[in-house]
C-alpha cells in the first residue's frame, strides 16, 4: 500500500549539537471501530494496522477502524461518516496508554473521553470470538475493513504476523458476518492496496492488471483480496475491494517516508535538526490525499452491484521530488551530489547537507513504480481527487512546522 513503509522506524538524525542519535519510533497497537445508524468501522493501532468499518444505513452502523501509527484513513473516515449522520462504533486494542489521538476531537467531550455518536469497543482482528460478539451486538449494515499490519518494510520482519492480521484477519471478519447471519444485510469494504501490483505488469495499473506482490504485506493483502471475491461469488455477499494507491496527510505515521520528510524538513526549518536519512530516492508513487480517498470508500458501498475499484490520482512523483518540494516550501533549494548510497542532498543557499541515503531503509525486494488508472471510479462513482500533489506537500510541511514549533520533541 505504501511506499513510505520502505523506511523502517529507526531514524538516525544529526541533532543541532552535531551528535548522531538513533530515534526509535514505537507505536502501540489498538483497534478503533466506528458506527453510524447502520455502520461499523474497525481500525487497529499498534504496529501499523489499517482500519475496518462496518456500516448499517437505517438502524445501526458499525464501523471498525484501526487507527494505527501508520494508518490515517480511520480518523478521516470517522469524520466523514459522522458528518453524514452515522453512529460510529470503533474497535480498539487494549493498551496501557491512550491510543486514540487521531480521534479525540470526535468525542462528545474530548477532555473526559465521553462518547457521543462515536462508540468504542475492545477487539482485534486476530480474535474471531470478539469479532462475532461485536458484529452480532451491533448488527451493522456496512463494514469497512481497514485493519492491517500495513508497514511494508516491517512485514519482512513480521511476515507471519502480517499474514495472520492482513490475510486471515479478513477471513475471520467475513466468517463473523456469515456466522451472525448478516450475509444478506451487510455491505463489506476491504482496504486493498496498490502493493498488489508490486513488480508492475503494465503501466498504468487498473482493475484488470495482473498482480505481482513484492512483500509479505502485499502477499497477505492478495489473499485478503481473493477471499473477498470468493465470499462475493460463493455467498452473494455485497463485498468490494478498494485498491487504493498511496494516500497521505498530516496524520500519517512518523515512520512513513512522506511524513518522515515533512517532519524532518520542519525541524530543519526551525533549527532543531541538521540532517536526516532516507532509502530509495528514485522510487515513484501515485500520491493522493487520504481525505479524498475515504469518500471513494463510502461511494463503493452506495452502488447497486458490488465491484472492485482502483483509486488513484494518475500522477507519479518520486521520493526525491517530494524532498525537493518540501524544502522549496521553506525557501531552500536541494542540490543532489554523488550516486547511490553516497548521494547527498545539499542546500544550495547554505551549502549544508540536509539529506543522506542509508541502505537499511531499502526493502529486500523494491517496488520501483506505481501509477493508478482510476477511470472506472471516475465513470461509475463520479469520484475524482481534489487535492493536488503540491497542495498535499505544503499541507504536510505546514502542519509539522506548527507541530514542532509547539513541541520540538514530537
Amino acid at each position: 500500500m505504501m511506499l513510505s513503509e520502505s523506511w523502517c522506524f529507526e531514524q538516525k538524525v544529526q541533532e543541532k549539537d552535531g551528535k548522531e542519535r538513533e530515534r526509535n519510533q514505537s507505536f502501540p497497537w489498538s483497534n478503533f471501530c466506528m458506527m453510524k445508524k447502520d455502520m461499523m468501522v474497525q481500525e487497529h493501532r499498534a504496529f501499523p494496522r489499517t482500519p475496518l468499518v462496518l456500516c448499517e444505513k437505517s438502524s445501526r452502523l458499525l464501523a471498525e477502524v484501526r487507527f494505527s501509527s501508520s494508518k490515517i484513513d480511520g480518523s478521516y473516515l470517522a469524520e466523514f461518516l459522522l458528518e453524514k449522520g452515522y453512529e460510529v462504533h470503533g474497535i480498539v486494542r487494549r493498551s496501557s496508554s491512550f491510543n486514540t489521538g487521531r480521534i479525540e476531537h470526535l468525542y462528545k467531550n474530548p477532555q473526559a473521553h465521553i462518547e457521543g455518536n462515536m462508540k468504542l469497543h475492545y477487539g482485534d482482528l486476530t480474535d474471531s470470538t470478539c469479532l462475532v460478539k461485536i458484529i452480532n451486538e451491533v448488527k451493522p449494515s456496512e463494514i469497512y475493513n481497514l485493519g492491517a499490519q500495513s508497514h511494508v518494510k516491517i512485514s519482512f520482519d513480521l511476515a507471519e504476523y502480517t499474514a495472520d492480521v492482513d490475510g486471515v484477519g479478513t477471513l475471520r471478519l467475513l466468517d463473523a458476518i456469515k456466522t451472525c447471519g448478516l450475509i444478506n444485510s451487510v455491505k463489506f469494504y476491504q482496504a486493498s492496496t496498490s502493493e498488489l501490483f508490486g513488480k508492475v505488469q503494465e503501466i498504468p495499473q487498473k482493475e484488470t492488471t495482473p498482480f505481482y506482490p513484492r512483500s509479505p504485506y502485499g502477499a497477505a493483502k492478495l489473499y485478503a483480496y481473493w477471499i473477498v471475491v470468493n465470499f462475493r461469488e460463493a455467498y452473494n455477499l455485497f463485498a468490494v475491494n478498494g485498491i487504493l494507491f498511496n494516500h497521505e496527510s498530516p496524520r500519517r505515521g512518523a515512520n512513513f517516508v512522506t511524513r518522515k520528510i515533512s517532519r524532518s524538513v520542519a525541524k530543519i526549518h526551525l533549527g532543531q535538526l541538521d540532517c536526516f536519512s532516507l532509502g530509495n530516492l528514485d522510487a515513484k508513487r501515485d500520491w493522493g490525499h487520504a481525505r479524498d480517498y475515504v469518500e471513494a470508500m463510502w461511494l463503493m458501498l452506495q452502488t447497486d452491484e458490488p465491484e472492485d475499484f482502483v483509486i488513484a490520482t494518475g500522477e507519479v512523483h518520486s521520493v526525491r521530488e517530494f524532498v525537493e518540494k518540501s524544502f522549496k516550501h521553506i525557501g531552500k533549494t536541494i542540490v543532489w551530489e554523488g550516486k547511490n548510497e553516497n548521494e547527498v542532498g545539499r542546500c544550495k543557499e547554505t551549502g549544508k547537507i540536509h539529506v543522506t541515503v542509508n541502505h537499511k531503509y531499502y526493502r529486500p525486494t523494491e517496488v520501483d513504480f506505481l501509477q493508478g488508472d482510476c477511470t472506472k471510479a471516475r465513470q461509475k462513482l463520479n469520484w475524482k481527487p481534489r487535492v493536488t500533489f503540491d497542495e498535499l506537500v505544503r499541507e504536510m510541511v505546514d502542519a509539522d512546522v506548527e507541530l514542532m514549533r509547539n513541541n520540538p520533541n514530537a
